[in-house]
C-alpha cells in the first residue's frame, strides 16, 4: 500500500477551509423544506451549491500564486454571484408554478442520486500538496454536479423565468469544466516533470 503523502501546513489550512465550505453546502442542499413547486425547491437547493463555488474560489485565492488559477477563480466568483442574484430575484415568483406528486417524486429521486454522487466525489478527491490541483479537482466535480442538477430540473414543468438561467448555467459550467480539465492536465504535467 502506498504511503500517504505528508501535507504542508498551508495545504492543511486550505483543505480544512474547503471541508468547512463543503459541509455547509451539503447541509444547505440536503435540509430544505420542500414545497409542491420543483422550481422553488430547486432554487432553494442550488443556492448553497452556488455560494459554495464562490467560497471555494475565495479559499484558493488566499493561497495560489498561479495566474490562470487566479483568473479562473475570479471569473467563477463573478459569474456565480450573478447567477445567485438572478435566482434570488425570481425565487418568490417561481413558487407559483406547482407540480404533481409524481413529478416531485421523480425530481427528488434524480436529485438525491446526483447530489449523493457529487457529495461523495467532493468528500474524497485525490489530495496533493499542490493547492491549485486540489482546487481544480474539487471544482470540476462541483461543476459536473451542477450541470446534472440543472439538466434534471429542465425535464419538468418549471417557472419560465428559470429556464434561461438554467441554460446559461449549464453552458457556463460546461465551458468551465473544459477549461479546468485543460488547466489541470497542464499543472499535473508540470508537477511530474
Amino acid at each position: 500500500m502506498a504511503k500517504p503523502i505528508e501535507l504542508s501546513n498551508v495545504t492543511q489550512a486550505y483543505l480544512a477551509e474547503y471541508q468547512r465550505i463543503l459541509d455547509k453546502m451539503i447541509q444547505g442542499m440536503t435540509y430544505v423544506t420542500l414545497t409542491c413547486s420543483i422550481s422553488e425547491n430547486f432554487i432553494k437547493q442550488i443556492l448553497p451549491h452556488q455560494v459554495a463555488a464562490i467560497k471555494m474560489s475565495e479559499n484558493v485565492l488566499r493561497y495560489t500564486t498561479n495566474i490562470p488559477v487566479q483568473n479562473l477563480a475570479l471569473e467563477i466568483i463573478e459569474t456565480t454571484a450573478e447567477i445567485v442574484e438572478c435566482l434570488e430575484a425570481i425565487q418568490n415568483r417561481c413558487c407559483i408554478v406547482q407540480n404533481s406528486e409524481y413529478e416531485l417524486y421523480e425530481y427528488m429521486c434524480a436529485y438525491k442520486e446526483i447530489t449523493e454522487a457529487m457529495f461523495k466525489a467532493m468528500c474524497l478527491p485525490p489530495v496533493s500538496n499542490n493547492i491549485n490541483i486540489n482546487y481544480l479537482r474539487e471544482m470540476i466535480v462541483h461543476h459536473q454536479g451542477g450541470v446534472r442538477l440543472a439538466q434534471n430540473v429542465l425535464r419538468f414543468c418549471i417557472c419560465q423565468e428559470l429556464i434561461p438561467i438554467l441554460k446559461n448555467m449549464i453552458q457556463t459550467m460546461c465551458d468551465r469544466i473544459c477549461d479546468m480539465e485543460k488547466l489541470l492536465d497542464a499543472l499535473q504535467d508540470c508537477e511530474y516533470c
